[in-house]
């Protein structure tokens, strides 16, 4: 099967949508199938094969964040290039109600389009607004797909119709074995002293929680002697660090953007991962990837997350938003290594049911059930 897969957000910038749509491409290229991805990028980015540019991304605030999308005249004329090109058995548009390539590729697409609905979000007046318009794309998709209940409250709420529920998908054996950094995780834990939490996510997205995190070090590091913090993701370092107390500056070290190794084995250099995430979040892949590296994890219980990790069976809780709670709810996994193992080996177990291997048939499916007698995808007026 041919496939085109379009990507809204920048493949320059790592993130959960962009992760899923490359795992994908590869998890349906391994077994047999052609696939061939459109995404905003900047034209000079190192691709890879099987991505397409269809130009430069430019930051516009979406669902509480600040989304690198496009859409023009450029984009919609590479867009209607790729598909013309491609002769896609199917096309699986993801967020198509996003201002970007998605909504473009419903527009100027006939044929079988199957769409995937990430985001999860409360009742908005600019989605409320832009309904009508969004429909004249929307009506196109023949085979909708929500990785989350709330991927799927959200898309039945804001826009009507309905979705099979597929989640995200993790390469879970990607995650599984990797050494620690170097000086990762340090001493031994001892009760009272000493451990290392981790952060992974955008630093400057208030969403993600990072100043949740940074309140409960304050607290539980003034107590717990050499207690240290392991942060990566984008964002400003500098700007990171000046709000941390001076005392407790040289135990938290900020890695930044970092490679796929070292993300890797950046789940496998702390003693417990932490997910403060406010909200916003419909499923949660850095909670499935910590999962496949078996890293005890300290979530907010926010609905998405809870689901997850199975309502605390495979992964802690605190209530979203308090850092106290967060501070408490760390201290008392630091200070107990079999509560963390059986953390570890719960979530290893679990998150088996969101390995690729298993989410790709899935959406092999779904592409089969909207693409039976292989019409194919045109460009819309052009005929098969």
């Amino acid at each position: 099967m041919r496939v085109g897969i379009v990507c809204p957000y920048t493949w320059n910038v790592p993130g959960g949508v962009q992760q899923h749509i490359r795992d994908l491409a590869e998890a349906l290229t391994g077994v047999g199938h052609q696939v061939s991805v459109i995404t905003p990028a900047d034209d000079d980015a190192e691709l890879p094969p099987y991505v397409v540019s269809a130009g430069r991304a430019v930051p516009v605030p979406y669902n509480g964040s600040v989304a690198r999308l496009a859409f023009g005249f450029l984009s919609a004329a590479r867009v209607k290039r790729w598909i013309n090109e491609g002769a896609f058995d199917v096309l699986h548009v993801h967020e198509p109600a996003a201002p970007s390539l998605g909504l473009l590729a419903c527009w100027a697409a006939d044929g079988p389009i199957v769409g995937t609905f990430h985001a999860s979000y409360e009742k908005s007046r600019v989605v409320s607004v832009t309904a009508p318009i969004l429909m004249s794309a929307l009506e196109k998709i023949t085979g909708r797909i929500a990785v989350s209940e709330a991927a799927r409250t959200t898309l039945v709420e804001h826009l009507g119709g309905d979705a099979v529920l597929i989640p995200n998908g993790v390469a879970t054996e990607r995650y599984a074995m990797a050494d620690p950094l170097p000086g990762w995780p340090g001493e031994p834990v001892g009760r009272g002293e000493g451990g290392a939490l981790g952060f992974l996510g955008r630093m400057d997205e208030p969403r993600k929680g990072l100043q949740v995190l940074l309140r409960a070090f304050d607290v539980l590091g003034r107590r717990r002697p050499g207690l240290r913090l392991l942060l990566a993701g984008p964002g400003d370092a500098d700007e990171v660090v000046a709000r941390v107390a001076p005392e407790l500056r040289d135990r938290v070290v900020v890695l930044g953007m970092v490679s796929e190794e070292d993300k890797v084995r950046a789940y496998h250099s702390v003693d417990v991962f932490v997910a403060p995430n406010l909200g916003g979040e419909s499923f949660g892949i850095v909670l499935a990837e910590a999962m496949s590296a078996g890293a005890p994890i300290l979530a907010s219980d926010i609905e998405a997350f809870d689901r997850v990790l199975l309502g605390g069976r495979a992964g802690a809780l605190f209530p979203v938003g308090d850092h106290q709670a967060l501070a408490a709810a760390a201290e008392e996994l630091l200070d107990d290594p079999a509560r963390r193992k059986q953390l570890s080996t719960e979530a290893r177990t679990a998150v088996r049911a969101y390995d690729w291997s298993a989410v790709a048939r899935d959406v092999l499916r779904v592409y089969e059930t909207v693409a039976p007698d292989g019409a194919g995808v045109v460009v819309s007026g052009r005929g098969a």
